[in-house]
């Protein structure tokens, strides 16, 4: 980003007046506390536990070099990696900066109401737009960024308005941001750095004026915070902020957050937890989580270098999304706005796919194990409320039968269907424990969907 002017002495104090969170309309004293004991007790609102199913999406200047990561910049200036260097170098002049790629994010064929509707045929609960990544670059006209901003430069649009309008308008998403704390070249990010964070110039400057414009402005229901930039909670002032996010601001009462809000906090505080990229524990855990993963294996912008094996099929999409937690799927749109094929067919599949097999997803809970023992690649869900265990196949067997060690079955009790199918299956009970369902012999265009199947259990423990 361009350096920014060092604030005059009238503007610290005028900063710190805006950073006072508006008054809110509840009366009697505020129920959490700034401190992580009180915010982590604060119950996740339910509308999320229930959707399991996100679509993140990671949109920036990065998106015009789009080649190798949507870490460019800093693989290109900061450890200067021969690959980008030499990418630089091939394509570009030699005074060329990243600072010039701007103009040129153009979003020149961007229609958020063709990206709310491919959105929508995902089968997806919610969004979320990367409003402003590393690079600094916002997605919206932020009064703190000055020359570096979808509003001013590019686009000269709101996209951040765009898409929320659309969604809303649209579809039956719940909209979410994500926020990068930190800048990689901020000048009062290094200062502050430089200092080991006793300085707090860019949080006092930056990063809290535009959370707080974001959340006023926009009223995201997701926010997605990242890039602590190795400074703990305490220079960010991520307490205080996320305290007045749940007492006051407008969406205290829907809103979730995750687990990136300082230097130690990933995976032990927050709404609810993310652990790193791509997190899948592999077994049940206590505290609500979600794997944030991308279609592309390698990265979360948009990619010209890509091949078509560097992208997940939907079969192990499919897989991912039936191992429990919530699944947040990443694409990434080129630098004039569009959704390249390949990422709209996927989401086009998992939509068709969760039409069929969607009871087995939503609203569900865990069971009492997540996996069978006695055939691999099978899952478990449930809905404890309608006496219902779901058990998720990736691979359909040639003998006809499925063999479930998990679930203690009841002749007379039990019943046992295929989704999109309907009928009620054969079944016996196993010597030890478990069932064998025989499955009905279809042929191919007679499969409720082609990439994985769910059965439903009945009265079953």
């Amino acid at each position: 980003m361009r350096s920014p002017k060092l604030p005059g002495p009238a503007l610290p104090l005028l900063i710190l007046l805006l950073l006072l969170p508006p008054p809110g309309s509840a009366s009697g004293p505020a129920p959490f506390d700034p401190t992580w004991e009180s915010l982590d007790a604060r119950q996740l609102p339910a509308w999320f536990d229930k959707a399991k199913f996100g679509i993140f999406i990671h949109w920036g200047v990065f998106s015009v070099p789009s080649f190798g990561s949507e870490w460019f910049w800093w693989y290109w200036q900061q450890e200067k990696i021969p690959a980008y260097v030499d990418f630089m170098k091939n394509n570009y002049p030699p005074d060329f900066t990243y600072e010039d790629f701007g103009p040129l994010f153009t979003a020149k064929f961007f229609d958020a109401n063709q990206w709310a509707d491919i959105l929508q045929a995902s089968g997806a609960k919610y969004v979320v737009l990367t409003s402003k990544h590393h690079e600094g670059f916002t997605l919206w006209g932020s009064e703190y960024s000055w020359n570096w901003n979808a509003v001013d430069m590019g686009p000269k649009r709101d996209i951040v308005k765009e898409l929320a309008g659309a969604v809303r308008n649209r579809t039956d998403l719940r909209f979410g941001l994500y926020y990068s704390l930190f800048e990689w070249f901020h000048p009062l990010f290094l200062e502050d750095e430089s200092s080991l964070f006793q300085k707090r110039q860019y949080p006092v400057s930056k990063m809290l004026p535009e959370l707080y414009e974001l959340v006023n402005k926009y009223q995201p229901e997701v926010l997605w915070s990242d890039g602590d930039g190795g400074a703990p909670d305490t220079y960010w002032k991520s307490l205080d902020f996320l305290a007045w996010l749940y007492n006051e601001s407008p969406v205290r009462d829907t809103v979730v957050t995750n687990d990136r809000w300082g230097a130690g906090s990933i995976c032990k505080h927050g709404g609810y937890y993310t652990c790193s990229d791509r997190y899948n524990p592999g077994h049940l855990l206590p505290h609500k989580w979600e794997n944030c993963m991308t279609i592309d294996k390698f990265s979360w912008g948009y990619r010209r270098n890509a091949e078509i094996s560097d992208y997940l099929t939907i079969e192990e999409l499919v897989k991912t999304v039936s191992c429990g937690g919530n699944l947040l799927m990443n694409i990434g749109p080129t630098q004039d706005g569009t959704i390249s094929a390949i990422f709209k067919e996927r989401l086009r599949q998992m939509g068709i796919w969760l039409k069929v097999n969607g009871d087995a997803i939503y609203e569900t809970n865990a069971w009492r194990s997540q996996n069978d023992t006695v055939t691999p690649d099978v899952w478990y869900t449930s809905k404890p409320k309608d006496k219902l265990v779901y058990a998720m196949f990736l691979k359909w067997p040639i003998s006809g039968q499925l063999f479930l060690g998990q679930p203690k079955a009841t002749l007379g009790a039990t019943e046992v269907k295929l989704l999109g199918h309907g009928q009620p299956l054969h079944w016996t009970p196993l010597r030890e424990n478990g069932i064998k369902v025989d499955l009905p012999q279809l042929t191919i265009h007679q499969m409720p969907c082609q990439w994985g199947w769910a059965l439903a259990l009945s009265n079953v423990t």
